[in-house]
C-alpha cells in the first residue's frame, strides 16, 4: 500500500525512522501502520471509481482463463483493501495473488480477502513478499490484472515506465487506484492553505518521486505501450463523519510540508490547532483529490 499523501504512521509496530507519509523503515521490512489503512478503508472505499468497473468487466469477459480464472496481482496490496473491494464486484471465479514487503500486511490481507465472487464463484488467495520496483513481463506471466491503491505517486518515472512496459509484453491490463494529484480543499478556508498544499506537493516529488504528476505520467507511459487509457477522479470527501481520518491526514499533511520547508514549522503549531479543533468541532470540510487509472491492452489489430 503506498502514499495518499497524508499518511502519519505515528502508530507503528516497531520504533523505526518514520515518514510523513506513513511509512515505517524498520530493520526487517519497510511498511505502513496497518491502523493507518484501516483508517483509511471506508474512505477509499468510497472513493473509488466504480465507473471504470464496466470497461474492465467488459475486457476480462473477452479473455481467456485459466483454471483458476480470473489471475489478479496486487501491488503493494497492504491490508487488502483493493481486494476486499474489487473480488467481490468481478464475476467468475478468482485468484489473487497478493505482493507487499511487511508480512504482518500480507497475513492481515489474506485472511481478510473475500472469498466468494460477485455471482458466487470462488476466489482463492495467496501471497508473495518482495518489492515491486524491478516488476517485469514474467513476473505477470499468467496474470490477468494487475492492480494498485495509493502507489503510483510513490514511485519513479523509471519505475512507472517499467511496469507499463511489463503489462504491454504481458498484455496485463492495470488498475492503479488512488493516485493523489496535487489538489486539496478545506472549508471553511485559512490563508496558510495554499502555501501548506504547495510544500506538501514539494515534499511528495522529493527524489525523484512523481507525487502529484503520477497520473499524468503513468496516463502517457501506458498509452505509449498502446494501451487504451482511461482516468476517472476518486477524491476523498471527509466531514464530520470522518473526523478520526482527517485529523490524522492533517497531521501527515502538516507534517510532511514542514519537513519540505522547515519555515512553516514557526506557524505550523498554531495553524495545526485551528485546523484540529475545527475538526472535533464537525466545523471542518477537507476534499483530497485522487485520480484512478484503467489501462487496457489494445486488441490484436490495433482497433480499440
Amino acid at each position: 500500500m503506498g502514499d495518499d499523501g497524508a499518511e502519519s504512521g505515528r502508530r507503528a509496530r516497531t520504533t523505526p525512522t518514520r515518514t510523513p507519509e506513513g511509512r515505517v523503515s524498520t530493520t526487517d521490512a519497510p511498511g505502513y501502520a496497518p491502523e493507518w489503512l484501516e483508517l483509511r478503508e471506508g474512505a477509499d472505499a468510497d472513493a473509488r471509481a466504480a465507473g471504470l468497473l464496466e470497461p474492465l468487466q467488459h475486457w476480462l469477459a473477452g479473455q481467456e482463463r485459466g483454471p483458476d480464472g480470473i489471475v489478479i496481482r496486487d501491488l503493494g496490496c497492504g491490508t487488502g483493501s483493493m481486494g476486499r473491494w474489487l473480488a467481490p464486484r468481478l464475476n467468475g471465479p478468482q485468484h489473487w495473488i497478493l505482493h507487499d514487503r511487511d508480512p504482518v500486511l500480507l497475513d492481515l490481507a489474506a485472511v481478510r480477502t473475500p472469498r466468494t465472487a460477485a455471482d458466487g464463484s470462488r476466489v482463492t488467495v495467496a501471497t508473495e513478499r518482495g518489492d515491486i520496483d524491478r516488476l517485469t513481463a514474467e513476473d505477470l506471466d499468467g496474470a490477468s490484472l494487475l492492480t494498485a491503491s495509493a502507489l503510483l505517486d510513490v514511485l519513479t518515472r523509471d519505475e512507472v515506465d517499467g511496469i507499463a512496459a511489463a503489462c504491454a509484453e504481458a498484455g496485463c491490463p492495470a488498475l492503479l487506484a488512488l493516485s493523489v494529484v496535487g489538489r486539496v480543499e478545506l472549508t471553511p478556508a485559512d490563508p496558510l492553505d495554499a502555501e501548506f498544499a504547495d510544500a506538501f506537493d514539494a515534499h511528495q516529488r522529493r527524489s525523484g518521486l512523481l507525487g502529484p504528476d503520477a497520473v499524468s505520467v503513468a496516463s502517457v507511459a501506458f498509452a505509449r505501450q498502446g494501451a487504451m487509457v482511461r482516468v476517472l477522479a476518486s477524491p476523498w470527501r471527509l466531514g464530520a463523519d470522518e473526523s478520526a481520518l482527517m485529523a490524522e491526514w492533517l497531521r501527515g499533511w502538516v507534517g510532511a510540508a514542514c519537513e519540505e520547508r522547515p519555515a512553516l514549522a514557526q506557524r505550523a503549531d498554531a495553524y495545526l490547532r485551528r485546523r484540529l479543533e475545527a475538526c472535533a468541532a464537525g466545523e471542518l470540510r477537507v476534499v483530497v483529490y485522487h485520480s484512478d487509472l484503467l489501462a487496457l491492452p489494445r486488441p490484436a489489430g490495433g482497433t480499440s
